[in-house]
C-alpha cells in the first residue's frame, strides 16, 4: 500500500513576513492520517484552524491568503509547495500572526525543516486526485491572455511559461517543464525565489506592503538588471518559481494530483480558479489509491531526494 506521510518530530522557524515585516514563529507538528495541511493561529485568543482547501482561499492578490472565518494566514504558496514535492499529508503548522514567513523568499528552508523533522509512514493509504479530463480556465485576450489546464497524466508534471518585457528577465529562460517523477524537487524548484521589481517595492511599501522584504529574501531588479550580489540560483529562476508557486496553488486541494498541469502566464488567482474549476466538473476527477506501491507513478512510491 502507498501509505500517507508525516512528519517523525516537530521543528519550529522564526522570520518575518515579507508583506508584514512582523515577526511570525512557526510550528510544524506531525498529524494523525486524513488530517491533512492545517494552519493553526495560535496567537488568536481561541487557536482558530484553517484546513487547506480550494475554498479555503479567500484572496490572491500578492500571494495565498487563507482563511476561516475572520482568522487567515497569507503567503501559504512556498510552505504548501514544499509539502507538495516532499509528499507531505498531513501537517499542522502553528503560527503567531497572519503570515508565513518569507525565510529566504523560495521553498528551500522548508524543505530543510522538513527534511531534518523527518517523514513517517502512516497506516492509512494515500489518497489522490486523479484527473480524467482536461479542465482549463483563460483569462484576458490578445497578448494579455493568461491561462491555465490540468490534462490526464499518470503522474505529475508542470509545464509553465512566462513573458516579462524585462531585459533580466528576458534574457533567462522562460519555459520549464518539471516532472516529479524523473526530475528533483529539492534540486531542481525548491531554491528557486520570490521577484520583483524596485519601482513595485517602492509602490508596496507606501501601501504598507512589502515591508519585509529584501536582497535576502528575493531577487531584486531595477529598470535593467537583477541587484542581488550573488546574481541567480538557476539560468531560469524566474519561471522555476512560477513552478514552485503553481505547486503549492495546486495542493491547497488538499490531496496531491496525478495530472499534467500547464500553464502561460497564470498566478495565483488563476491557480486557484482552475482547482476550484476541477472541484465543480465531479466528472473530470476521482480519488484513487494505491495497494501495491509498485502501481503508483514514479517518484511518488520513495521519499523525496535530498539536495
Amino acid at each position: 500500500m502507498l501509505q500517507q506521510r508525516t512528519l517523525k518530530s516537530l521543528t519550529k522557524a522564526v522570520g518575518v513576513g515579507v508583506h508584514s515585516g512582523q515577526r511570525v514563529e512557526l510550528t510544524l507538528r506531525p498529524a494523525p492520517p486524513d488530517t491533512g495541511i492545517v494552519f493553526r493561529r495560535t496567537d488568536l485568543p481561541v487557536p482558530v484552524d484553517i484546513a487547506m482547501t480550494a475554498e479555503s482561499v479567500t484572496d490572491t492578490r500578492m500571494a495565498t491568503t487563507v482563511s476561516s472565518g475572520s482568522a487567515k494566514v497569507s503567503t501559504v504558496e512556498h510552505l504548501m509547495s514544499a509539502c507538495a514535492g516532499l509528499g507531505i499529508d498531513n501537517l499542522i503548522v502553528e503560527i503567531t500572526a497572519e503570515e508565513v514567513p518569507i525565510l529566504d523568499g523560495s521553498a528551500a528552508a522548508f524543505v530543510y525543516l522538513l527534511q531534518t523533522a523527518g517523514i513517517e509512514l502512516q497506516k492509512a493509504p494515500r489518497r489522490f486526485i486523479r484527473v480524467t479530463q482536461p479542465v482549463e480556465v483563460r483569462e484576458g485576450t490578445g497578448t494579455a491572455e493568461k491561462w491555465a489546464r490540468l490534462e490526464p497524466y499518470h503522474g505529475y508534471k508542470l509545464s509553465f511559461d512566462i513573458i516579462f518585457d524585462h531585459p533580466a528577465v528576458d534574457s533567462t529562460g522562460q519555459h520549464v517543464e518539471f516532472d516529479l517523477g524523473s526530475d528533483s524537487y529539492t534540486r531542481d524548484i525548491a531554491r528557486a525565489r520570490t521577484f520583483g521589481f524596485t519601482r513595485d517595492a517602492e509602490m508596496l511599501r507606501a501601501n504598507g506592503l512589502g515591508l519585509g522584504g529584501g536582497m535576502d529574501n528575493a531577487i531584486l531588479m531595477d529598470d535593467y538588471k537583477v541587484l542581488n550580489a550573488g546574481g541567480l540560483r538557476y539560468d531560469d529562476e524566474f519561471v522555476k518559481h512560477k513552478v514552485l508557486d503553481a505547486m503549492g496553488d495546486m495542493y491547497m486541494l488538499g490531496k496531491p494530483l496525478l495530472a499534467s498541469y500547464s500553464a502561460m502566464k497564470s498566478g495565483h488567482a488563476l491557480n486557484n480558479k482552475l482547482i476550484r474549476a476541477l472541484m465543480l466538473n465531479t466528472e473530470a476527477w476521482e480519488i484513487v489509491t494505491f495497494d501495491n506501491a509498485s502501481d503508483a507513478p514514479a517518484g511518488f512510491a520513495q521519499l523525496a531526494r535530498a539536495w
